[in-house]
């Protein structure tokens, strides 16, 4: 347990750094946050285009498609604003820097992915919460849910990106494969799950985990169901543990780029 409060702390503390460091330019910390609302902000003008000329799509109406959004933008932006790395550490290992992570104390995938925050995600994360709030049948037990399984999103999310992105370790450059794997699961979370034929769903609950992030916890979400709480953590767990194992196995192949450098 003291080891657990030690990095729960560590991660705290990354965390609270990185803020002060992008809001010490307000400027450019408010352009990227509101333009990457207003750029989600104009998808859902796209949707309601949509459903109002074709009505409801795969049995989907406005306000599911919406509430899918917000969950997913919520989650892709914690995890960014958290894990900041967790879609750079291909380039982090290709340019020797890892070097850097493996002289210090703390466990190394963690400190990667803590060691920054991705200032366009807070628009990504914030854009959630406006949608629930502009949707209707608000309430303290709703928010408190979709709160819950933006966690659980966010970890799976950097779980996958993660994994992705350490085959650089096997393949040496995987860019390619990890830009897939971004684009492949935002765009099997964004839309209904109706609309993908029954041979393609199997991969939303294994190699890309889309339904835990966007479909399950919609149908919790829709019937206020607190008791697919416990399955889907479990499940996030599996896949942070996975992901977690792959890079270590991976990290075994690494050779040093002889770099020296400090972190301040």
């Amino acid at each position: 347990m003291d080891r657990v409060k030690a990095y729960l702390r560590f991660l705290g503390t990354s965390f609270a750094v990185n803020v002060q460091a992008v809001v010490e330019y307000r400027a450019n910390f408010l352009v990227q946050t509101f333009g990457m609302m207003l750029n989600n902000a104009a998808f859902a003008f796209f949707w309601a285009v949509l459903i109002g000329k074709v009505g409801n799509v795969g049995g989907y109406g406005f306000a599911d498609v919406m509430l899918i959004w917000a969950l997913v933008s919520s989650s892709f932006g914690l995890s960014h604003a958290a894990f900041g790395n967790v879609r750079s550490i291909g380039q982090i290992v290709q340019r020797g820097e890892l070097d850097l992570y493996l002289l210090q104390p703390k466990d190394v995938l963690l400190n990667v992915l803590a060691s920054r925050t991705v200032v366009s995600a807070w628009g990504d994360f914030a854009y959630g919460f406006l949608v629930l709030a502009l949707l209707p049948g608000l309430s303290p037990g709703r928010f408190a849910l979709f709160a819950v399984l933006i966690v659980i999103g966010a970890a799976i999310f950097t779980a996958t990106f993660a994994a992705a992105e350490s085959l650089c370790f096997f393949l040496g450059d995987a860019t390619g494969i990890s830009s897939a794997v971004t684009e492949f699961m935002l765009s099997f979370s964004l839309y209904p799950e109706s609309i993908f034929g029954r041979g393609m769903r199997w991969v939303f609950y294994t190699i890309l985990p889309s339904a835990y992030i966007a479909y399950v916890p919609l149908a919790a979400m829709k019937a206020l169901d607190w008791g697919l709480i416990p399955p889907l953590l479990g499940i996030a767990c599996l896949y942070a543990a996975a992901s977690y194992g792959f890079f270590r196995l991976g990290l075994r192949r690494y050779e040093s780029g002889n770099q020296m450098g400090a972190r301040i």
